[in-house]
Protein backbone atom coordinates (compact mmCIF):
# COMPACT_ATOMS: atom_id res chain seq x y z
CA UNK A 1 0.00 0.00 0.00
CA UNK A 2 1.39 3.40 -0.98
CA UNK A 3 1.95 6.06 1.65
CA UNK A 4 -0.90 8.16 0.23
CA UNK A 5 -3.38 5.26 0.30
CA UNK A 6 -2.29 4.37 3.83
CA UNK A 7 -3.00 7.92 5.00
CA UNK A 8 -6.37 7.97 3.23
CA UNK A 9 -7.31 4.73 4.98
CA UNK A 10 -6.85 6.48 8.33
CA UNK A 11 -9.37 9.23 7.62
CA UNK A 12 -12.52 8.58 9.63
CA UNK A 13 -15.42 10.47 11.18
CA UNK A 14 -13.49 11.27 14.36
CA UNK A 15 -10.72 12.92 12.34
CA UNK A 16 -13.24 15.02 10.43
CA UNK A 17 -15.09 16.07 13.59
CA UNK A 18 -11.84 16.95 15.38
CA UNK A 19 -10.43 19.08 12.57
CA UNK A 20 -13.61 21.02 11.88
CA UNK A 21 -14.10 21.55 15.61
CA UNK A 22 -10.71 23.14 16.17
CA UNK A 23 -9.64 24.76 12.90
CA UNK A 24 -11.01 27.21 10.32
CA UNK A 25 -12.36 25.64 7.14
CA UNK A 26 -9.24 26.18 4.99
CA UNK A 27 -7.14 24.38 7.57
CA UNK A 28 -9.68 21.73 8.55
CA UNK A 29 -10.26 20.60 4.98
CA UNK A 30 -6.60 19.50 4.80
CA UNK A 31 -7.11 17.21 7.82
CA UNK A 32 -3.80 18.04 9.51
CA UNK A 33 -4.76 15.89 12.51
CA UNK A 34 -5.74 12.24 12.16
CA UNK A 35 -7.53 10.64 15.10
CA UNK A 36 -7.74 6.86 15.46
CA UNK A 37 -11.07 5.21 16.14
CA UNK A 38 -9.47 3.95 19.36
CA UNK A 39 -9.31 7.49 20.76
CA UNK A 40 -12.16 8.58 23.03
CA UNK A 41 -12.85 12.27 22.38
CA UNK A 42 -14.06 12.88 25.92
CA UNK A 43 -13.80 16.69 25.78
CA UNK A 44 -12.97 18.71 22.67
CA UNK A 45 -13.00 22.15 24.20
CA UNK A 46 -10.29 24.77 24.46
CA UNK A 47 -7.99 25.54 21.57
CA UNK A 48 -5.61 23.65 19.28
CA UNK A 49 -2.94 25.59 17.38
CA UNK A 50 -0.62 24.31 14.65
CA UNK A 51 2.43 26.45 13.93
CA UNK A 52 4.11 26.02 10.56
CA UNK A 53 3.04 24.62 7.18
CA UNK A 54 -0.22 22.67 7.22
CA UNK A 55 -0.45 19.29 5.53
CA UNK A 56 -2.58 16.17 5.83
CA UNK A 57 -1.68 13.83 8.69
CA UNK A 58 0.94 16.18 10.11
CA UNK A 59 -0.27 15.05 13.53
CA UNK A 60 -1.42 11.48 14.14
CA UNK A 61 -2.98 10.34 17.41
CA UNK A 62 -3.75 6.72 18.25
CA UNK A 63 -1.80 4.94 15.52
CA UNK A 64 1.26 2.70 15.35
CA UNK A 65 1.76 -0.76 16.85
CA UNK A 66 4.00 -1.96 19.66
CA UNK A 67 4.06 -5.62 20.62
CA UNK A 68 3.77 -4.98 24.37
CA UNK A 69 0.24 -3.58 24.13
CA UNK A 70 -3.04 -4.50 22.47
CA UNK A 71 -3.45 -2.20 19.49
CA UNK A 72 -7.04 -3.23 18.80
CA UNK A 73 -8.32 -2.74 22.35
CA UNK A 74 -6.08 -0.02 23.80
CA UNK A 75 -8.16 3.14 24.20
CA UNK A 76 -6.67 6.61 24.26
CA UNK A 77 -8.38 9.69 25.67
CA UNK A 78 -8.49 13.32 24.53
CA UNK A 79 -9.83 15.49 27.37
CA UNK A 80 -8.94 19.09 26.64
CA UNK A 81 -10.35 22.27 28.14
CA UNK A 82 -7.24 24.47 27.73
CA UNK A 83 -4.75 24.94 24.90
CA UNK A 84 -2.69 22.44 22.91
CA UNK A 85 0.03 23.72 20.58
CA UNK A 86 1.76 21.65 17.90
CA UNK A 87 4.92 23.19 16.45
CA UNK A 88 5.18 20.61 13.70
CA UNK A 89 4.94 16.87 13.17
CA UNK A 90 3.72 14.73 16.08
CA UNK A 91 3.10 10.99 16.26
CA UNK A 92 1.24 9.83 19.37
CA UNK A 93 0.61 6.10 19.56
CA UNK A 94 -2.40 4.10 20.74
CA UNK A 95 -3.65 4.07 24.31
CA UNK A 96 -2.28 7.52 25.21
CA UNK A 97 -4.20 9.96 27.39
CA UNK A 98 -4.04 13.73 26.96
CA UNK A 99 -5.64 15.85 29.68
CA UNK A 100 -5.39 19.65 29.65
CA UNK A 101 -7.20 21.71 32.27
CA UNK A 102 -9.09 24.92 31.63
CA UNK A 103 -6.05 27.06 32.46
CA UNK A 104 -3.53 24.54 31.17
CA UNK A 105 -1.26 24.61 28.16
CA UNK A 106 0.45 21.68 26.45
CA UNK A 107 3.12 22.50 23.85
CA UNK A 108 4.66 19.93 21.51
CA UNK A 109 7.88 20.65 19.62
CA UNK A 110 8.63 19.68 16.04
CA UNK A 111 9.06 15.96 15.36
CA UNK A 112 7.58 14.64 18.60
CA UNK A 113 7.04 10.92 19.16
CA UNK A 114 5.21 9.21 22.01
CA UNK A 115 4.84 5.47 22.40
CA UNK A 116 1.88 3.52 23.78
CA UNK A 117 -0.10 3.90 27.01
CA UNK A 118 1.43 7.24 28.07
CA UNK A 119 -0.37 10.08 29.84
CA UNK A 120 0.15 13.86 29.69
CA UNK A 121 -1.67 15.93 32.30
CA UNK A 122 -1.36 19.74 32.10
CA UNK A 123 -3.12 21.95 34.62
CA UNK A 124 -0.56 24.76 34.24
CA UNK A 125 1.99 24.20 31.45
CA UNK A 126 3.96 21.35 29.91
CA UNK A 127 6.48 22.25 27.21
CA UNK A 128 8.19 19.60 25.08
CA UNK A 129 11.04 20.65 22.78
CA UNK A 130 11.94 19.62 19.24
CA UNK A 131 12.96 16.08 18.28
CA UNK A 132 12.00 14.63 21.65
CA UNK A 133 10.26 11.39 22.51
CA UNK A 134 8.52 9.59 25.35
CA UNK A 135 8.55 5.81 25.64
CA UNK A 136 5.70 3.51 26.65
CA UNK A 137 3.70 3.73 29.89
CA UNK A 138 5.24 7.02 31.00
CA UNK A 139 3.44 9.81 32.86
CA UNK A 140 4.11 13.55 32.61
CA UNK A 141 2.06 15.63 35.06
CA UNK A 142 2.40 19.21 36.29
CA UNK A 143 -0.15 18.93 39.11
CA UNK A 144 -1.03 16.84 42.17
CA UNK A 145 -4.73 17.24 41.30
CA UNK A 146 -5.75 17.34 44.97
CA UNK A 147 -5.00 20.34 47.18
CA UNK A 148 -2.83 19.88 50.27
CA UNK A 149 -3.13 22.44 53.07
CA UNK A 150 -0.59 23.55 55.67
CA UNK A 151 -1.30 24.24 59.35
CA UNK A 152 -2.71 27.68 58.42
CA UNK A 153 -5.13 26.28 55.87
CA UNK A 154 -3.11 27.53 52.90
CA UNK A 155 -2.66 25.42 49.78
CA UNK A 156 1.05 24.76 49.17
CA UNK A 157 1.08 22.19 46.36
CA UNK A 158 0.19 24.43 43.41
CA UNK A 159 0.88 23.16 39.86
CA UNK A 160 4.38 23.85 38.52
CA UNK A 161 5.49 23.99 34.91
CA UNK A 162 7.22 20.96 33.38
CA UNK A 163 9.86 21.52 30.69
CA UNK A 164 11.26 18.78 28.47
CA UNK A 165 14.05 20.17 26.32
CA UNK A 166 15.09 19.55 22.72
CA UNK A 167 16.30 16.10 21.68
CA UNK A 168 15.27 14.46 24.96
CA UNK A 169 14.37 10.79 25.28
CA UNK A 170 12.23 9.72 28.24
CA UNK A 171 12.54 5.97 28.79
CA UNK A 172 9.66 3.61 29.44
CA UNK A 173 7.63 3.75 32.64
CA UNK A 174 9.08 7.09 33.75
CA UNK A 175 7.19 9.54 35.94
CA UNK A 176 7.86 13.23 35.28
CA UNK A 177 6.16 15.38 37.91
CA UNK A 178 5.55 19.10 38.51
CA UNK A 179 8.64 21.29 38.52
CA UNK A 180 10.69 18.84 36.44
CA UNK A 181 13.05 20.32 33.85
CA UNK A 182 14.91 17.96 31.51
CA UNK A 183 17.94 19.49 29.75
CA UNK A 184 18.57 19.37 26.00
CA UNK A 185 20.03 16.16 24.64
CA UNK A 186 19.34 14.14 27.76
CA UNK A 187 18.07 10.60 28.26
CA UNK A 188 15.96 9.66 31.27
CA UNK A 189 16.55 6.02 32.20
CA UNK A 190 13.59 3.64 32.26
CA UNK A 191 11.57 3.67 35.45
CA UNK A 192 12.90 7.01 36.67
CA UNK A 193 11.08 9.57 38.81
CA UNK A 194 11.88 13.23 38.10
CA UNK A 195 10.59 16.01 40.34
CA UNK A 196 13.14 18.82 39.85
CA UNK A 197 15.40 20.61 37.40
CA UNK A 198 18.19 18.36 36.14
CA UNK A 199 21.57 19.86 35.31
CA UNK A 200 23.80 18.66 32.49
CA UNK A 201 23.01 18.59 28.79
CA UNK A 202 23.71 15.44 26.76
CA UNK A 203 23.63 13.25 29.85
CA UNK A 204 21.88 10.06 30.93
CA UNK A 205 19.99 10.50 34.21
CA UNK A 206 18.70 7.70 36.39
CA UNK A 207 18.85 5.98 39.74
CA UNK A 208 17.35 6.71 43.13
CA UNK A 209 18.30 9.34 44.09
CA UNK A 210 18.44 10.76 40.55
CA UNK A 211 22.01 11.31 39.32
CA UNK A 212 24.07 11.58 36.13
CA UNK A 213 24.93 8.10 34.86
CA UNK A 214 26.82 9.10 31.71
CA UNK A 215 27.91 12.39 30.15
CA UNK A 216 28.57 13.59 26.60
CA UNK A 217 26.11 11.21 24.94
CA UNK A 218 24.06 11.44 21.76
CA UNK A 219 21.05 9.39 20.71
CA UNK A 220 18.75 8.87 17.76
CA UNK A 221 15.45 7.12 17.03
Amino acid sequence: MSKTLKLLSRINLKSIVFNFKYFPFKTAIKLPVLISNNIYLHETKGKVTINGPIKTALIQIGYGKVGISDFKRARGVWQVFGEVVFNGRAFIMHGCKINVGENGQLIFGENFNMSTECALVAEKKITIGNNSGISWESLVMDTDFHHIFDENGQVFNHPKEVVIGDNVWVGCRCTILKGANLPNGSIIAAGSLVTKKLVGEKSIFGGNPMRVLKENITWKY
